[in-house]
């Protein structure tokens, strides 16, 4: 025996068997690739250095998890299709004499030469994309490129780590089966699972349950802060519905079609449904994986663009103007001294202000019951088993308010303005403190402050009348418990205002401004009153930093797995090809036409491959109102700008899909002729 026989043997089954493992082995490398250039990313000194890049690093680490899990589940997912079409030759090699060890040598030397292939090849287009990856989301972060190039070694080392460890795998779950299987088993590999499937109803019930539940939780959360906890429950619920429904509940209904004599008994739906009753649980897995990755992929894209596309509005909507000021205490003679510094700042730096707001207020936290809200004394987010009864509560005099929108509103004692964020207040009254306000006018917009612009919380702004009566009111209130004292509701006092300059101008009169009112709080070194003092353009560079972060990773993410959707539609098609192709070469021969058979084909291509995509925007329709309110969160309140976002999205992966499926149903059309 010839001392390489099982190398070339390897060798040769591989050139055989090159429309199945061709695809294999460039998904190999690109998922070695992939993880390599995320890792090297999130380990990057020069990127670490720079403003911000410890936060996107950690945000890349997270993403190498993401890839790293995806990798094991996936790599090992696309094997068992590789297996599946080899089964039956495994089994004519045992049966002309070839004993299971040679078999296992035989899996062992293809294992180790795609490996040391993807890994060889994987890392080495890493290395050269990683430089062009880094210098992308440093363009995405708006940040100085620096030039450099260097390996790094670690990098190297946990990308051969993880991916050998996730061959080895492979390679023991592959001689698993072989082991496992008898040669009879082995010959008839391929046709496991022909049997007809039973209805499950219980199970397609509870699919449809779980995907309504998931739909209603999704439509129906109203709080931004209890949109997180309710969005992954509602992702798990219809995970969950999406398997359910593919494996069994579309077998119930192809059933149900073929009990439907007048729809079934036609060539072109006699074919297509009675084909895919017999394998649907097989294809269900796999269309069912397609689904949620599609998902995942528009979901990903469409939120990461919004949140790049729309960071000016998200700036604007957290610093509502360029320079931001919140005194910690409501004094005339106060605020004519900051005011000096203010005019000292902006003659020294040759600016002129515009826009300017101001207004004091008193807030707090609350709780809200129907329509009214009592003063929370507890600040511990996690007491409140549920989030959707918290509330901040701004309070601001209608004179400010009439400055600052230049109108002559009058407010009787028992009336107020009223403005919610983040959530929609529809009552005609409110009740504070044991007394019932009317609500003249629900405000459409107003400009909050900078510390409102942070809250996660849904916050109310009412504008009163009569502050000083609410704020004796509130004390009253404070003075019961133990936990708050009067201190806590003095009004703060807010000073905004624009200029005009580049960013790094506004930051150097930030700078400036800081270090003044700084020193003015501090005349006699100690503190007479407390400030705090934020710049849109300072915000601007943590911005880009996160969101340009996100979009990468939301990017790179998105490769990954429209690459893995793209392998899957393809081994699904070829599967089904030569599953298929002894059939239609009997239908051939009992009359029927070769036209018959195409048309045929076409109708169960493209009933089986168009399902997930039709029920991916299902998913997403249903999760938009949901996702909107997480974006607020983090100030994304353009919902049109997602809403086209997330069409765009859709449309241009629909044109993707379509081409990959006009791709492998030539392939499929190919083998079955």
């Amino acid at each position: 025996m010839s001392k390489f026989l099982y190398q070339r043997l390897a060798v040769i089954n591989i050139k055989n068997n090159y429309r199945t493992y061709v695809p294999y082995i460039l998904t190999c490398i690109g998922t070695v690739m992939m993880y390599f250039i995320m890792y090297a990313l999130s380990v990057d000194k020069g990127l670490a250095n720079m403003y911000g890049g410890a936060m996107t690093q950690t945000l890349l680490m997270l993403g190498t998890w993401v890839i790293a899990i995806f990798a094991v589940i996936f790599l090992i997912y696309t094997n068992s299709f590789l297996m599946k079409r080899r089964k039956k030759e495994f089994g004519l090699f045992n049966i002309l004499g070839m004993e299971k060890k040679h078999i296992s040598k035989i899996i062992f030397y293809e294992t180790l030469f795609i490996a040391f292939l993807s890994l060889a090849l994987g890392i080495s287009f890493g290395i050269l994309l990683s430089k062009l990856s880094l210098l992308l989301l440093i363009k995405l972060m708006n940040f100085n490129v620096y030039f450099g190039f260097n390996i790094s070694y670690e990098t190297i080392i946990v990308t051969l780590s993880l991916f050998g460890a996730i061959f080895t795998l492979i390679l023991l779950n592959n001689l698993r089966q072989i082991h496992l299987s008898k040669p009879v088993e082995l010959l008839k590999g391929r046709q496991v699972g022909e049997k007809e499937p039973k209805t499950k109803w219980l199970l397609s019930i509870i699919g449809f349950t779980c995907l309504g539940i998931g739909y209603y939780l999704a439509i129906t959360a109203k709080m931004a802060t209890a949109t997180l906890l309710i969005f992954f429950i509602a992702v798990i619920l219809v995970i969950i519905g999406t398997y359910l429904l593919f494996t069994t509940g579309s077998i119930m209904i192809l059933k149900i079609l073929r009990k439907n004599k007048n729809y079934y008994y036609k060539t072109k739906h006699f074919i297509s449904v009675s084909g895919m009753i017999y394998r649907m649980k097989q294809n269900a897995v796999g269309l069912a994986n397609i689904c949620i990755l599609s998902t995942m992929v528009l979901v990903m894209l469409s939120s990461t663009v919004s949140l790049y596309i729309g960071m000016e509005d998200a700036v604007r909507e957290r610093y509502p103007r360029n320079i931001n000021i919140n005194l910690q205490e409501y004094n005339p003679e106060l605020n004519n001294e900051v005011d000096k510094v203010i005019s000292e700042a902006l003659n020294k730096h040759n600016m002129k202000s515009s826009n300017e707001l101001r207004y004091k207020y008193i807030n707090f936290d609350a709780t809200l019951n129907g329509n009214e809200i009592k003063l929370s004394t507890d600040h511990n987010f996690n007491n409140f088993k549920n989030l959707d009864e918290l509330r901040k509560i701004y309070f601001i005099a209608l004179e400010d308010y009439n400055k600052i929108s230049n109108g002559n509103i009058v407010l009787k004692d028992d009336e107020v303005l009223m403005y919610s964020s983040k959530d929609v207040f529809n009552n005609n009254s409110i009740i504070m403190f044991k007394n019932e306000y009317k609500i003249k006018e629900h405000l459409k917009s107003f400009v909050v402050n900078d510390r409102a612009g942070s809250d996660v919380l849904s916050t109310f702004y009412i504008i009163t009348n009569n502050m000083e009566s609410l704020n004796n009111l509130l004390t009253e209130e404070a003075e019961n418990s133990t936990k708050l004292v009067e201190e806590e509701f003095k009004p703060f006092y807010y000073i905004a205002f624009d200029i005009e300059g580049s960013i790094d101008e506004q930051q150097e009169f930030y700078n400036d401004l800081f270090t003044n009112v700084a020193e003015k709080s501090r005349p006699d070194g100690e503190k007479v009153f407390s400030f705090y003092i934020s710049s849109s353009a300072e915000a601007t560079k943590d911005f880009y930093n996160v969101y340009g972060g996100l979009f990468f990773l939301g990017i790179f993410l998105g490769v990954v797995f429209i690459m893995a959707t793209v392998l899957i539609m393809y081994y699904k098609q070829i599967s089904e090809g030569y599953d298929d192709k002894e059939r239609f070469e009997i239908m051939q021969k009992v009359g029927m036409s070769h036209l018959e058979i195409r048309s045929s084909i076409r109708s169960q291509v493209l009933i089986v491959f168009f399902l997930p995509i039709v029920t991916t925007a299902i998913h997403i329709a249903f999760a938009f109102p949901i996702i909107t309110k997480m974006l607020r969160l983090i100030n994304l309140i353009n919902t049109d700008l997602f809403a086209i976002c997330t069409l765009v999205s859709i449309l241009i992966f629909t044109v993707f899909y379509i081409i990959v499926y006009a791709i492998t149903a030539r392939t499929y059309y190919r083998i079955v002729k």
